[in-house]
């Protein structure tokens, strides 16, 4: 009986440590995934959310094999490196949306139009503030909130409780992502860029002929109407193209906590 006794308490004492480590991971995640850290979703949601789900997760991840349910420095800073790379490695995609947007805001003349962004706390154009919108809508459209729920529930296999910590090659492997972003917002701004290019190229050339043409009162109008006409026609391609890129993202996130993060 006493054995018994004995043996609970270890058990009992095991399974909360299993619990703060899962929460921790995953409340790291919430601070730096996107959806999920938006000022938008109540603080005492996102807290009741993380520390429902990490009760029903923690008897099974700390029964997976090398896992190590103990609490300590080492284990808790692996279980926010965890998270934070996972969350960071995703927000990229939100990234590109922003920096569309502020491309496209210069070329629709929208350059001074500016919003203050909740989740940054920091003054973003009019135009980074629609696509991010646009991006959140086609993310929880196309179930992808679940899809990055599901992705983090398989790191506690290939990435084990309490085991793991962030070394210089995970942290090494992000930098080069960020070129990724500027590449990708090109390629998603490229249409409308390009129309707007040639409606300049076009009243340029009509006010070399035409002297008396007003230039500058002809110019923004045509080339925000004409802007927002090719960007309503791209739209169709828009879930394809943030659907396409948030596949590549989570496959790198795995990738990363699957060899790049090391055992503690």
């Amino acid at each position: 009986m006493e054995d018994l006794f004995t043996r609970g308490n270890l058990d009992w004492s095991h399974f909360l440590s299993a619990l703060v480590l899962a929460m921790v991971r995953l409340s790291s995640m919430m601070v730096s995934a996107p959806f999920f850290s938006s000022q938008a979703i109540p603080k005492h949601v996102k807290a009741v959310f993380v520390f429902a789900s990490s009760i029903l997760l923690a008897p099974i991840v700390a029964s997976l094999p090398m896992a190590q349910a103990e609490l300590g420095v080492m284990s808790l800073l692996g279980e926010v490196s965890a998270g934070l790379v996972f969350g960071f490695t995703l927000t990229l995609l939100n990234e590109v949306l922003l920096f569309a947007g502020q491309v496209l805001g210069v070329q629709f003349s929208f350059s001074l139009a500016n919003l203050l962004d909740p989740n940054s706390e920091v003054q973003t154009p009019l135009m980074s503030q629609m696509f991010s919108l646009m991006g959140t809508t086609v993310l929880l459209t196309s179930g992808l909130d679940r899809t990055m729920l599901a992705a983090l529930i398989r790191s506690f296999a290939e990435a084990p409780l309490g085991g793991i910590f962030a070394g210089g090659q995970t942290v090494l492997a992000l930098v080069p992502m960020m070129s990724g972003v500027f590449l990708a917002a090109l390629q998603l701004a490229a249409p409308a860029m390009a129309a707007t290019m040639l409606v300049e190229v076009a009243v340029a050339v009509a006010g070399k002929m035409s002297p008396q043409l007003p230039v500058m009162a002809i110019t923004v109008p045509a080339k925000t109407i004409t802007g927002y006409v090719v960007l309503l026609g791209s739209l169709a391609l828009w879930p394809r193209f943030i659907e396409a890129h948030f596949s590549r993202l989570l496959d790198i996130a795995e990738n990363m906590m699957r060899h790049r993060m090391g055992h503690a």
